[in-house]
């Protein structure tokens, strides 16, 4: 694919390669800083592979005082800044440009502070999402988001994305549990924002730096909530005859007021892929089905499961399948968090993260069915049903020219169908490069207009994670 355009790279600061390499040396310890051509190419993608740029250089700061300045000195040189977590984007919000330095966390991945008594953890950056669970995982408590990625992405991408998980119906996404951070400035100032209680006074910057995409700063250190571990939790499988119906399912239980923890959804193209990776006991003589996970006592998850079971038999469900062990558990959630990878085993694919009403589900299943179908591809439907954000895996032949440029075109036209029916271009997986050029799809040109001002006050060069989000032509000064 290359229809997502990149901005020419500056001749002036390729020209100053060698100094540029020279200064970052001087602030950091000497295997910090990778600069030959082979080392680089590991960091010229992320999980969006189909697109790439060779970095400048790439550094790796161990502290957040090394992280000020470099930010400092690339600031004073006039060079743009790729901040990295673990380069899990799905999204391309790590793909670098070839006159930009990248700024990598992995080396930041101490957890500093535990506190049980007011349920908070201080982690550095790097950190990744699952480590976080368990440093408290045996005293009982957990983080509660929890994306498919978390055995690698990190907390400085779980941020920078508003990052969710199967989870999220009843605990959240990240801006849900996250309770403050350290955050590193273009010019290298370093600002605390927010705190360790549950709602810091003010103006809400930590609302606005969640989700920001790595481009109004760098997150070196976050406050994160932990919660206690539920009495037990019970997943259950309702297996449907028609995704339609599975999709009419979700919306009448959330219609109820049911808010089980989570809500997962998988057609018969995803349930075939993941059952013959996982071994899950996934039904195979259905199209389509709702993984449905209740917590709390035995008598609480009872009930709550009779008035679900009693609303899928209203919508045709025809099978129900309940977890009896904890084998069984770990292996019903194996098999979907293992879907994407899963998928890669028989075809590439584009994954595909927008958000819409439930109410709307069945409508857009049989539309993204259409849509696929009439660009002459196939697609595994897998998504946090509960919340609506959808997850299509748009599978085509990545060798095929033709075929990866008509994947394209039906992932665009899919997320054209969210915005249409009253959802969004994104749930989880952020902008970057991949919905950049859609963002006038959803937003007018005043809506733009005061997003990108609001980017502009915390960098008026335009230097942080450049070519992402916004339209390349859109760029405003603060």
């Amino acid at each position: 694919m290359s229809t997502i355009a990149f901005p020419t790279p500056d001749p002036g600061i390729l020209a100053r390669r060698d100094g540029i390499v020279a200064g970052l040396r001087a602030i950091l310890p000497r295997d910090a800083v990778i600069d030959s051509e082979d080392e680089r190419r590991a960091f010229e993608t992320d999980a969006l592979t189909a697109y790439r740029r060779m970095p400048l250089a790439v550094v790796l700061p161990s502290t957040t005082a090394e992280v000020s300045a470099v930010l400092a000195f690339l600031n004073r040189e006039g060079v743009r800044i790729v901040p990295r977590g673990a380069g899990t984007s799905l999204a391309g919000g790590a793909i670098p440009q070839e006159d930009a330095v990248v700024v990598g966390l992995s080396k930041m991945n101490r957890i500093l502070d535990v506190n049980l008594s007011d349920r908070t953890m201080r982690v550095e950056a790097g950190v990744t999402n699952l480590a976080i669970t368990a440093a408290v995982a045996h005293e009982g408590f957990f983080y509660a988001p929890d994306p498919s990625s978390q055995l690698a992405c990190t907390i400085a991408g779980n941020i920078a994305m508003n990052s969710g998980g199967a989870h999220c119906l009843k605990y959240g996404v990240t801006t849900n549990n996250i309770l403050g951070v350290t955050l590193v400035l273009l010019d290298g100032t370093v600002v605390e924002i927010g705190g360790d209680a549950l709602d810091a006074p003010g103006y809400d910057l930590l609302g606005l730096i969640c989700g920001s995409e790595g481009q109004l700063g760098i997150v070196t250190e976050a406050t994160v909530r932990i919660l206690r571990q539920a009495e037990g939790a019970r997943p259950v499988l309702f297996g449907f005859s028609t995704s339609e119906e599975a999709g009419a399912a979700v919306a009448a239980i959330i219609g109820a007021g049911i808010v089980p923890v989570a809500m997962e959804f998988m057609d018969k193209p995803a349930i075939e892929i993941c059952e013959a990776f996982a071994k899950a006991g996934y039904p195979l003589d259905v199209e389509a089905l709702l993984i449905i996970e209740v917590e709390g006592s035995d008598a609480e998850m009872d009930a709550a499961l009779a008035r679900i079971v009693e609303i899928a038999r209203r919508h045709g469900v025809k099978t129900v399948k309940e977890s009896k062990s904890a084998m069984e558990t770990a292996a019903i959630w194996k098999g979907r968090k293992s879907a994407f990878g899963a998928t890669g085993r028989i075809a590439d694919y584009i994954c595909m993260d927008g958000t819409i009403p439930t109410g709307q589900l069945p409508l857009v299943l049989r539309r993204i069915d259409e849509i696929v179908k009439g660009h002459g591809l196939r697609v595994a439907n897998v998504f946090h049903a509960g919340d609506g954000n959808l997850h299509p895996l748009i599978l085509y032949n990545c060798n095929d020219p033709n075929e990866a440029a008509r994947a394209e075109e039906a992932g665009n036209d899919i997320l054209k169908l969210c915005v249409e029916v009253g959802g969004c271009l994104t749930g989880e997986h952020g902008v970057g490069i991949e919905k950049r050029d859609l963002m006038r799809h959803q937003f007018n040109e005043d809506d733009l207009a005061q997003q990108m001002r609001v980017r502009a006050v915390f960098d008026p060069a335009w230097l942080m994670n450049p070519a992402k989000v916004f339209p390349l032509d859109g760029r405003v000064a603060a």
